[in-house]
């Protein structure tokens, strides 16, 4: 089994056994957790002086439903800068319902996907990496985003540093991994994401909680990287 049919099945059985939607915006964890992310990266665009988003070029590896890009969407992004790559296919069945029709979406396999070189300001990933057991696809996935990134624009990285115990299809992908992935980065990350269960709890009682217990740094379980690529003159 290849890694891909391996990420397909694990992803289909987690779906058949799944009482609920983990993603459910109307849960109050998941909606802080997105709000909390939403934040955090606008601060990274201000930190790194993003020109108007409606000019910027964005690409998403593992696009899933389309959640992340309606984000984008929401930032002012142009739909027409915008492309999204989906390994699975009914993923990208629904986020191809919910995008609009001047989004490129693209239902493959990232490590096998053509695009231009140096064609995108941002390459973003949410929670791929973790999914990815073998180490040899993720370096190989993560030469590509590097090759995709122009001289001047970053990866823009939101993933998990621990191992979930309950979970043996993901893996925690700590700093040191993100940095050996892209030696040639510029790398700034800051922790963040108040730790699942926690946040699950939490919300049930107060959603109140989640701010306060998300200040202390050793319960937030998320790194979220910006990954410049230097120009020419600044190398």
């Amino acid at each position: 089994m290849t890694e891909s049919e391996r990420i397909r099945a694990s992803y289909e059985q987690r779906r058949a056994n799944a009482t609920v939607d983990p993603y459910d915006f109307r849960r109050a964890d998941v909606f802080m957790t997105i709000h909390e992310r939403q934040r955090a990266i606008v601060r990274a665009f201000g930190r790194l002086e993003l020109p108007p988003v409606a000019d910027v070029k964005l690409l998403e590896v593992g696009a899933g439903a389309g959640g992340n890009l309606l984000e984008f969407l929401r930032m002012g992004f142009s739909p027409e800068n915008l492309v999204g790559i989906e390994l699975l296919d009914e993923r990208a069945a629904r986020a191809r319902h919910r995008l609009p029709g001047s989004l490129d979406l693209r239902c493959e396999d990232a490590c096998q996907a053509h695009v231009d070189e140096e064609s995108q300001d941002i390459v973003f990933q949410s929670v791929v990496f973790s999914s990815i057991l073998d180490r040899d696809v993720q370096s190989r996935l993560a030469a590509n985003m590097w090759r995709w990134v122009k001289p001047g624009g970053f990866i823009l990285w939101y993933d998990f540093v621990f191992d979930n115990p309950g979970n043996k299809d993901v893996r925690g992908v700590p700093r040191r991994r993100v940095t050996e992935l892209f030696p040639d980065g510029r790398c700034h990350c800051q922790r963040v994401t108040l730790a699942p269960p926690i946040a699950r709890r939490v919300a049930r009682w107060h959603p109140g909680l989640y701010p306060l217990l998300n200040i202390i740094p050793m319960l937030r379980t998320h790194i979220l990287c910006t990954i410049s690529k230097p120009r020419a003159r600044d190398r």
